[in-house]
């Protein structure tokens, strides 16, 4: 018995009575939550969590900050007419731009010159709760479209700059909560040319031209002997202590 025939050459056909070959439904893209919104489009709760974290950062660093401008006002009325001159000649002698604000490394040696020597991270910590963030550059919106689109890509963290007013209320809190023996000890050290744990005479008569005083060789003399305790023609760092505590 020969085999049925189509038009495309011999082989079986569909009829009505076969089953005729289908593709299973295709899940949907976007399955639903129960509120029937897209899950792509559920809010995740690992943002929630972050964003709470950094709103409560945020809130703890205010609080921090207003506590310490409080000392710091209170510190800075504490302070002679001198004290506070010698704060502002520092600052404005580092603002290297007159803009009143002073970044990382003008803050560095404008706390050196006061006294205060403070390691990196210490002085990093300072512009994080203190400063306000640089203005951004004008010069992005003349980049190439290309360097733009790469910029916008990948932004580094602003660059923190130090207001005048917090630097002078920050400076205030350490001075008044100096040990002034410390001060002593740092006067001593600018007398002391060269490390050498005493002030001779000739330490007393550079300082003295320095500072434009006119005291006689005589007179120098006089100071060296009255505080030279142990009759080496010199004054020691713990007899400077002595002579400035008044004991």
């Amino acid at each position: 018995m020969a085999t049925p025939s189509g038009p495309l050459g011999p082989g079986p056909r569909y009829t009505l009575n076969r089953t005729q070959p289908h593709n299973p439904p295709q899940p949907s893209t976007f399955s639903t939550s129960n509120n029937n919104t897209p899950a792509a489009f559920a809010p995740s709760k690992t943002a929630q969590r972050l964003e709470s974290e950094r709103l409560e950062r945020d809130r703890k660093a205010r609080e921090e900050r207003q506590k310490m401008d409080a000392a710091g006002q209170s510190s800075l009325a504490e302070l002679s007419e001198e004290q506070r001159e010698e704060i502002g000649e520092a600052f404005n002698l580092f603002d290297l731009d007159k803009d009143g604000h002073i970044d990382y490394h003008e803050l560095k040696v404008a706390m050196k010159a006061l006294g205060f020597e403070l390691p990196k991270h210490e002085i990093l910590a300072i512009l994080n709760t203190h400063g306000v963030p640089a203005p951004s550059s004008t010069a992005a919106g003349k980049q190439p479209a290309a360097r733009q689109a790469s910029r916008e890509q990948y932004q580094p963290p602003a660059r923190q700059l130090l207001s005048f007013q917090s630097f002078q209320t920050l400076m205030a809190q350490r001075i008044v909560s100096r040990d002034p023996q410390e001060e002593i000890v740092r006067a001593f050290e600018l007398f002391d040319e060269g490390g050498k744990g005493k002030i001779t005479l000739q330490d007393l008569t550079r300082v003295a031209r320095e500072l434009g005083e006119g005291l006689s060789h005589d007179e120098l003399v006089a100071m060296i002997e009255e505080f030279d305790m142990d009759g080496d023609n010199a004054i020691s760092r713990d007899e400077f202590i002595n002579i400035c505590l008044g004991s």
